[in-house]
């Protein structure tokens, strides 16, 4: 009872460890791929694209530290991992840990009302013939 009030205000013991983990795991990176990662983690972060499920962005943590170790181990440069455009790179990474979120919602809202002003189908919706 007391642990799950204490997880319900202070988040999941479990995700804090993994987090620690991750971040063990990312000091440990050569200094050319703990920077990147570090650039990555701060962009996800900051832009609010990271998955607001701790298990979820955990995964994706994880497998972020996964990826720049592999990279490192083979001696593949940061460029070579990111490409050129480290955004694309970031919005691709990150859409497969995410449901879409309040800007997928939105989106979506958008578009269902501007077909609605346009007087055309809207999108999602199924009208009786």
């Amino acid at each position: 009872m007391a642990r799950n009030l204490v997880e319900a205000l202070t988040g999941a013991f479990e995700d804090k460890k993994r987090w620690r983990a991750y971040k063990t795991r990312t000091r440990a990176l050569p200094q050319e791929h703990r920077s990147a990662v570090e650039a990555v983690e701060r962009y996800l972060l900051r832009s609010g694209d990271a998955p607001v499920d701790g298990g979820r962005a955990a995964t994706m943590f994880e497998d972020l530290a996964d990826l720049f170790e592999q990279a490192a181990a083979d001696g593949t440069p940061v460029r070579d991992v990111v490409g050129e455009d480290p955004v694309e790179f970031v919005e691709a990474f990150v859409a497969t840990y995410s449901d879409g979120g309040w800007i997928a919602r939105e989106r979506g809202r958008l578009r269902r009302a501007i077909d609605r002003a346009a007087g055309g189908p809207v999108a999602g919706e199924v009208r009786d013939a």
